[in-house]
């Protein structure tokens, strides 16, 4: 379920000892960033003030990730498993999450194939304000939305034709062309993948 302020009460804090484990994800990119606990006034106060903050077992306080850092977790949503006593926090992240500077705190598993989809378009989103000179995708931000959308057309055309003569490595190809040049046009149009899923989400709703 939802947590919200007003269901906060309904967890199973006495089942757990009034700690509750909350594994934090990536909004985004779906990657795992870090495990914390919280009580009951942690969870109230990351809901009150959408800044992730857990209890301290260590120091015995209420503590907010980045408080020291500055790498906070602005959360997006928070949610209880099906018996009530686990958080699920989904989070933008400010910076790297784990104290040793990784962007996780399990640097070393690997990703999902959509967390590289979401970790290249925020690569590709830091190019928009590049010197142009610097790599292609900041010259094309240079080159402005009508040449990203003439190359989205190509690049769809070149994959088209891959599909068609069935040449499958030349598919895989350009289908990554066709996903490059795309990201970058919704970057420079200020928009990105996840509204495009939201828009395929709701069309699978009302099937």
């Amino acid at each position: 379920m939802i947590v919200t302020q007003q269901s906060v009460n309904e967890l199973s804090w006495e089942k757990m000892d009034n700690l509750l484990p909350c594994i934090v994800q990536h909004a985004n990119s779906g990657k795992v960033l870090m495990q914390g606990y919280m009580n009951k006034d942690a969870l109230l106060h990351t809901l009150n003030t959408q800044n992730v903050t857990f209890f301290s077992r260590s120091k015995q306080r209420l503590w907010t990730k980045g408080e020291t850092s500055g790498h906070t977790l602005a959360l997006t949503e928070i949610s209880a498993d099906c018996d009530k006593d686990s958080l699920l926090a989904l989070v933008e992240p400010n910076g790297p999450t784990c104290h040793l500077g990784t962007e996780s705190c399990w640097p070393d598993s690997n990703d999902a194939q959509m967390t590289f989809v979401a970790q290249l378009e925020q690569l590709l989103a830091s190019r928009k304000d590049a010197d142009p000179t610097s790599s292609y995708t900041a010259s094309l931000y240079a080159k402005g939305i009508k040449r990203i959308a003439q190359k989205v057309g190509e690049e769809g055309v070149e994959t088209a034709l891959a599909a068609t003569v069935a040449d499958l490595d030349e598919l895989k190809n350009e289908s990554a062309d066709l996903l490059y040049h795309l990201i970058v046009l919704l970057q420079a149009s200020n928009l990105s993948l996840t509204d495009v899923i939201d828009v395929l989400k709701q069309r699978h709703q009302a099937q």
